[in-house]
């Protein structure tokens, strides 16, 4: 398992999986299996560390390294891009196009009155009845003590319209979560923030782009697919897809 990393990635990685604690739950993404999160809860996750984990298929909320275990279910499946080979289909010039107006603004994580009243109204509109609070998301799922994370903002004329909160290395750029206004999902905003996402890599010569999980079953999810080619991590390695 995980043949393409050294053997000090590959300690490392070993001994990580001895502290992961099996945590079951509801599936987040509404599949018919008890999802199992297999998570460590580190104090603070340096950079170089944090690029084997996601080399690795781990992700991050808060402090918090994790990677499914369900049983009976691998529908999870982590999707990363170069940026560098990626050429836009019709569909994303189209989005690109729509969404020239937008600006675009580089932030730190800051969980402000405008950024938490915009993801309430998205938690609002996509998760009607689950109860989610925008800011017990922002403490708990977006905040660390890590020095790599930043929000990028997208504004049409003042109105802040989505948010995406990444996570920035040396090398690799992480997509941690994308939020937007659900009265503007005309403008394609996920698709438009995956192009802005690629753009800044290439700007900073990163050749990692994560983007989460992949999951066939969820329209949610499934778009990321549509990003070629880009690579699927299947046991234990990176696996890349030309074609849908």
């Amino acid at each position: 398992m995980y043949p393409q990393f050294s053997d000090n990635e590959i300690s490392l990685l070993k001994s990580l999986d001895r502290h992961l604690q099996a945590i079951p739950t509801e599936c987040p993404y509404g599949l018919p299996y008890q999802a199992i999160y297999r998570m460590a809860r580190l104090d603070v996750i340096p950079e170089e560390i944090m690029a084997t984990l996601l080399a690795a298929g781990y992700r991050r909320y808060g402090n918090t390294v994790y990677k499914m275990g369900c049983k009976g279910c691998a529908g999870c499946v982590p999707i990363k891009l170069d940026p560098f080979e990626f050429s836009p289909n019709r569909s994303q010039k189209r989005s690109a196009g729509r969404n020239r107006d937008l600006i675009i603004e580089k932030t730190s994580l800051s969980p402000d009155q405008e950024g938490t009243d915009l993801l309430q109204k998205f938690f609002d509109s996509r998760f009607p009845g689950k109860n989610n609070r925008a800011r017990d998301y922002y403490a708990g799922f977006f905040l660390n003590s890590s020095e790599f994370s930043m929000e990028i903002r997208y504004y049409s004329g003042e109105k802040l319209i989505g948010v995406s909160v990444i996570d920035v290395g040396r090398t690799w750029l992480n997509a941690i979560y994308f939020f937007f206004d659900p009265d503007s999902v005309k403008r394609s905003p996920g698709t438009f923030n995956i192009l802005n996402l690629i753009n800044l890599c290439r700007e900073q010569n990163i050749h990692n782009l994560y983007l989460g999980y992949w999951i066939e079953e969820s329209r949610s999810m499934n778009y990321k697919a549509s990003f070629l080619p880009h690579y699927l991590f299947i046991n234990g390695s990176w696996r890349k897809k030309v074609n849908t």
